[in-house]
């Protein structure tokens, strides 16, 4: 058994996804095998504006303030 995030693609009127060739070899899969699979949706994280709110950050004291 093993661990992979894939992405799922169009294939046709379908979805479909590319098992990688690590998990192959691994697996010792080959064309025609049928495989159990268990399938859960990853949430994509978006960060855009994750620090909203939050307090400026502010240096403990400042590096090369002469150059600048």
């Amino acid at each position: 058994m093993c661990h992979s995030t894939v992405e799922l693609k169009k294939w046709g009127n379908s979805l479909g996804i590319i098992i990688p060739k690590d998990k192959i070899d691994e697996l010792r899969l080959s064309e025609h095998d049928f495989i159990d699979i268990d399938i859960a949706k990853k949430e994509k994280i978006n960060g855009f504006g994750i620090a909203r709110g939050k307090a400026p950050f502010i240096r403990d004291h400042y590096e090369h303030e002469d150059i600048w």
